[in-house]
């Protein structure tokens, strides 16, 4: 049975969760936010008081590390060792964390076998920086979502005080985009690029239900 697989990429705070997430509810699929998977893995490493930059120590935690996904009222949530830690991964230090230890390419090779192993048995729509390029190169559909640093910057902390993280400022959301840009888009291995044939939208004057209709649109053609 051949599934159908939705790749949705972006720079941070380009709106790709929230865009996905709704996609995969109107149409019944799965939703994969990997980007909560690099997460997971700078948390374990913050948590054993380790640099997310020092790939050796990353490195000795990702051999007996285990990430599940699972969904609870059309959430996705994240295991990490059997824990739910979707709320302790959502702070700035484990956006930056997430970006470094991505760039290790052994992180990202365990990561990409979970990631293709849900899309080969569901029907899913997966967001990240590297799921139409790298990931999932033969997707059904690619989109690349764009948008100013500055209207990103106020989408996170937004966010951010939604989940009652208040003690952070505009320009310090602004720094940590800016950072997680260049990491994603200079690593060496799968990095933050545009497929040649994904559709890029720039999501900066639209709202969420335009971009959200617009690629809709495109699934059915």
């Amino acid at each position: 049975m051949d599934r159908i697989n939705i790749a949705i990429d972006g720079p941070a705070g380009a709106g790709k969760s929230t865009i996905a997430r709704r996609i995969a509810d109107k149409l019944g699929m799965l939703y994969i936010d990997t980007g909560a998977m690099y997460r997971a893995v700078a948390l374990k490493a913050v948590n054993n008081s380790f640099d997310t930059r020092d790939k050796d120590k990353v490195l000795s935690i990702l051999k007996d590390i285990s990430i599940n996904i699972i969904h609870m009222n059309k959430e996705q949530h994240v295991l990490l060792d059997g824990k739910d830690v979707n709320m302790e991964i959502r702070t700035p230090e484990i956006s930056i964390g997430a970006s470094n230890v991505a760039v290790i390419p052994e992180v990202r090779l365990k990561l990409v076998q979970i990631q293709r192993k849900i899309a080969n048995n569901n029907d899913v729509v997966m967001d990240g920086r590297d799921i139409g390029s790298f990931v999932l190169p033969n997707a059904n559909l690619k989109i690349f979502l764009s948008a100013s640093v500055d209207e990103r910057s106020n989408r996170r902390l937004k966010e951010l005080h939604e989940k009652n993280v208040n003690d952070i400022s505009f320009e310090d959301v602004k720094n940590d985009i800016i950072t997680r840009d260049k990491n994603d888009s200079t690593r060496n291995f799968a990095p933050l690029i545009k497929a040649e044939d994904a559709i890029e939208i720039d999501t900066t004057e639209m709202t969420i239900d335009e971009v959200v209709k617009k690629i809709i649109s495109l699934i059915g053609k």
